[in-house]
């Protein structure tokens, strides 16, 4: 095996190919569902594997085979990928590592990649195997990694980094990221991504795109807030399309590679909770949008709320199945909302499979507030969650002081489908923003017409309050003032010996592009505080200015710590870093509406019952799984998963559980899903009968496992970094890191 590995790096290095070079981009077809390649499993998203070694006669065999450890304390919830033997994880303080799966042994590790999209990565290779990229995301860079030797390729957009602000029609200085959460997905020679601009008012817009994964060139893009002249650009006021944010794609994006079709989950526009400056059905927001992966060209859509006012995005990756309907086969593409619908729609057409009722909905009572008179509801389908909170519903576990508190509380509510939020009276909204099925929470058997949801009936109490939202602007308004008084300080006593441009002088100073993945805060102080090499010591800066400073030259992205202390990294390490990229601009943003408009400004943000959603405010289950059988139409079954601490019974769910978790799906009929609790769960996946339970002795396991098979022997693996459960355990005795299953070796 050592002699392979080695022969493939060679090849690797001493093979280039230019942008330019003719390149049949088409991976080497393989059986579907065979190899965990992606991000979710597959281009379907399924999280189905087509494997039957471990069934549910063994499966308490199933045992720890052994452990990737992370080597850090780092919060990891990356969904690994499995290529040609070869596991691509996140571990080491920020670090890429490709590694033997069945071992763990390390083949290459690119170290300080602080700042990656934490959920997942792309794998593209060519036809011949002799190109293999890896596509990820720093902040509002797009980069790209050779995954045969694990460095970056400079020849990838600019100098290795394409600037993700750039190309979406709109001044770039007018918002201040345009930063993915999930890593998109790849199809042929493209990237298809999308964004999470953020949720404020004027954040930036969600619009959706295409890179070709050579040059990083741009290669199409769709407006998911429409320009002037585009279908559905009357569904807005004349100049949203200059203002308005989100109707963004932050969640999963599923592909039909045989019709060349991607289906993107779009979220709500913002501001989500105040629509009055967006009147209107506000198309493409709360759309399964179908464009072709090629050219993005629009093919139709299906809206699942109209003029959103209660953050009920799409994330969870929509579902391609075959049915039986009406005696004959049908492919269609099933998706769950964070409202708690499941829509079933023609694969083609987008038409609705089952009827779905324009329903009427109440009115809103607030000034300039035009809610949208009905909502599409689902009549054969079942939901997977309630939908209204009732007195009768009150949590039965609850102190009499909590009953008698939330009693009292909920009879003054208003609690109705798409009740519209009020500032004169409390709204519960079940599910609310941060129940219903979320990101990474579905999977399928996708040629039985199976679909499975990982929900929470996770109520939010809101009340509107008034508020500046352009003192808010982005939520960045300190971070922004600090990093623009560092730029100040940086031109005074730093920028003589390492440059206006940061990266560095010859003979005076280095380069002090992507600090942040470098070198921490309180590492920032110190080294200027006292000195190094031949930077002498400043002790004249005072501890403010460094940390403006710092704040100028590493900028923090999403999901990225800075006060995590770096630790050294052994191993076969190969690069350092990601490519050079532009630091991210937080005081970049609108700060009011564009000249002459005259419409409505929304003015209210929500005020949720005590500062948080009450995720066991009703009757259990507070999170569970639902089974449904697509070629009846109906909900197979449903259980509670995970159990709260609190209660101590089971099968109740744990609050608030489902966000982040996730499920693989076997041709064997097993179903596996993390908890929030802390264990990982085998289900009977034709009745969800309880057949394996793995106590993590961790809590709160986050990002998608990924089953896959090596040398005639199937594994399971699962990330598992959160904080120990039991604070008399010691952290070196329970595993930390990527903990991989299978059963036990036969003897020879």
């Amino acid at each position: 095996m050592k002699s392979k590995i080695a022969i493939i790096i060679i090849a690797g290095v001493t093979c280039i190919v230019s942008a330019a070079a003719i390149i049949d981009p088409r991976p080497a077809k393989k059986k579907p569902h065979t190899e965990w390649s992606d991000y979710g499993g597959g281009p379907d998203q399924s999280k189905f594997v087509d494997f039957t070694q471990i069934d549910k006669q063994n499966i308490g065999q199933l045992q720890l085979d052994h452990v990737y450890a992370s080597g850090d304390k780092e919060y990891y919830k990356f969904n690994p990928i499995i290529v040609d033997g070869i596991m691509y994880v996140l571990a080491k303080n920020n670090s890429l590592v490709a590694l033997d799966p069945a071992t763990g042994k390390e083949i290459w590790i690119h170290t300080g990649l602080r700042g990656i999209t934490q959920r997942g990565i792309n794998f593209w290779q060519s036809k011949d195997g002799k190109q293999k990229r890896l596509l990820t995301v720093f902040g509002n860079s797009l980069q790209a990694i050779d995954a045969i030797t694990g460095k970056s390729i400079l020849t990838f957009g600019n100098n290795g980094s394409v600037d993700l602000k750039e190309g979406l029609d709109r001044d770039p200085s007018l918002f201040s990221r345009a930063t993915p959460t999930s890593p998109g997905h790849i199809f042929e020679n493209l990237l298809l991504l999308g964004s999470f601009p953020g949720e404020a008012l004027f954040s930036g817009p969600g619009h959706v795109r295409a890179f070709d994964v050579i040059t990083g060139k741009q290669v199409w893009i769709f407006h998911t807030i429409p320009f002037p002249g585009e279908p559905g650009y009357e569904t807005w006021p004349k100049d949203a399309y200059k203002y308005a944010g989100g109707a963004n794609c932050w969640g999963d994006i599923t592909v039909d590679e045989a019709r060349g079709i991607a289906f993107f989950p779009l979220g709500s526009p913002t501001y989500d909770y105040d629509g009055s400056d967006r009147e209107g059905q506000n198309l493409y927001g709360n759309c399964v949008l179908a464009l072709d992966a090629r050219t993005g060209k629009y093919k139709w859509h299906y809206q699942t709320v109209h003029h959103d006012l209660w953050d009920y995005d799409i994330s969870a990756a929509p579902q391609l199945i075959t049915i039986m309907h009406k005696g004959k086969k049908v492919d269609a593409v099933a998706a769950a909302s964070k409202g708690g619908y499941l829509y079933v729609l023609d694969r083609e057409t987008g038409k609705p499979i089952w009827p779905i009722v324009e329903t009427p909905v109440p009115a809103s009572d607030m000034p300039n507030e035009k809610a949208w008179p009905t909502q599409p509801i689902p009549t054969v389908i079942p939901p997977f969650t309630k939908h209204v909170a009732l007195l009768s519903d009150l949590n039965p576990y609850f102190t009499p002081e909590e009953k008698a508190t939330w009693g009292k509380r909920l009879a003054a509510a208003k609690s109705a489908p798409f009740q519209p939020l009020s500032d004169q009276y409390e709204t519960v909204s079940i599910p609310g923003a941060f129940g219903g099925a979320n990101f990474e929470n579905t999977a399928s058997n996708p040629d039985k017409g199976i679909v499975y949801v990982l929900f929470s009936n996770e109520p939010c109490v809101y009340q509107l309050k008034k508020v500046d939202h352009t003192a808010r602007s982005n939520g960045m308004a300190a971070r922004a003032a600090q990093a623009a008084a560092g730029k100040n300080y940086y031109a005074i006593s730093c920028q003589a010996c390492h440059g206006a441009d940061q990266a560095g002088i010859p003979g005076n100073g280095p380069s002090l592009l992507n600090l942040g993945s470098r070198v921490n805060a309180n590492e920032f102080k110190l080294l200027v505080s006292q000195g190094k090499g031949r930077m002498p010591a400043q002790p004249h800066l005072d501890e403010a200015t460094i940390s403006a400073i710092y704040s100028f030259l590493a900028p923090p992205t999403r999901g990225s710590n800075v006060n995590i202390a770096p630790i050294p990294v052994s191993g076969p390490v190969v690069a350092d870093g990601p490519a050079p990229m532009k630091p991210t601009n937080y005081a970049a943003g609108m700060k009011d509406y564009p000249a002459g408009y005259t419409g409505p400004r929304a003015a209210y943000a929500e005020v949720k019952g005590n500062g948080i959603s009450v995720a066991n405010l009703l009757t259990p289950p507070w999170c569970g799984i639902a089974c449904y059988d697509l070629n009846q139409g109906i909900l197979k079954w449903t259980i509670g998963h995970g159990t709260d601490p609190a209660v101590g019974i089971d099968g109740l769910g744990y609050p608030g559980g489902s966000s982040g978790k996730g499920m693989v799906a076997t041709a064997s009929g097993l179903l596996f899903a993390t908890s929030r609790d802390g264990h990982l769960y085998c289900y009977d996946a034709d009745n969800g009968k309880k057949l394996w339970v793995y106590d993590l002795q961790r809590d709160n396991p986050n990002g998608v496992p990924a089953m896959f098979e090596k040398d005639g022997r199937q594994y399971l693996v699962v990330v598992s970094c959160g904080p120990l459960r039991d604070k008399n355990l010691k952290e070196e005795d329970v595993p930390r890191g990527y903990l991989i299953f299978a059963l036990p070796k036969k003897s020879k």
